[in-house]
């Protein structure tokens, strides 16, 4: 049996942003138990160089929505990244999640060779689809992703393996 680049690419991110919802949502609810203004949280960092907590959903959802629409051929949606607070973060989660739902397999499938060109900083960087997808785009979903867990871990959310890997 093989996996098909959609199965490899919209199911992953879709779950892997729901997740990310539902650790927002377990975050919100320390926040209030604990008495803890909510945007010190969205706005902790691991490191001083380092993006805070929204930037790193921000970039979870442009992965996964960029991912989808070029590995598609489509048109990548841009999201003003202005989210600070819990609820805004969810909602820009689900509105992700909503227009990689939109994607039907036959538009992915076979984008393995497609050419993919993006801009990295100063950079263009060329790949083929299916290097493109396993190369950068799942291992940049879920560097911050996990970014995101590890912020609101170290800052005494009570999270665990399951919280991050869900239901897959």
């Amino acid at each position: 049996m093989t996996i098909s680049m959609f199965q490899a690419s919209a199911p992953r991110f879709v779950n892997g942003l729901k997740n990310l919802a539902a650790i927002l949502d377990k975050a919100q609810a320390h926040a209030e138990a604990k008495k803890i203004d909510p945007l010190v949280l969205t706005s902790c960092r691991l490191y001083p160089d380092m993006f805070p907590l929204s930037r790193q959903v921000q970039i979870a959802c442009d992965t996964a929505k960029g991912a989808v629409a070029r590995l598609a051929g489509a048109e990548v949606p841009k999201h003003e990244d202005t989210e600070q607070t819990f609820p805004e973060l969810k909602q820009r989660i689900a509105k992700t999640v909503a227009f990689i739902e939109t994607f039907k397999p036959a538009q992915i499938d076979g984008g393995e060779d497609r050419d993919i060109a993006l801009k990295l900083g100063t950079r263009e960087v060329q790949w083929k689809g299916m290097q493109y997808l396993l190369g950068f785009a799942l291992p940049n979903f879920y560097f911050h992703a996990v970014t995101t867990y590890d912020i609101l871990r170290h800052n005494g959310v009570e999270l665990g393996k399951r919280d991050f890997i869900g239901n897959p």
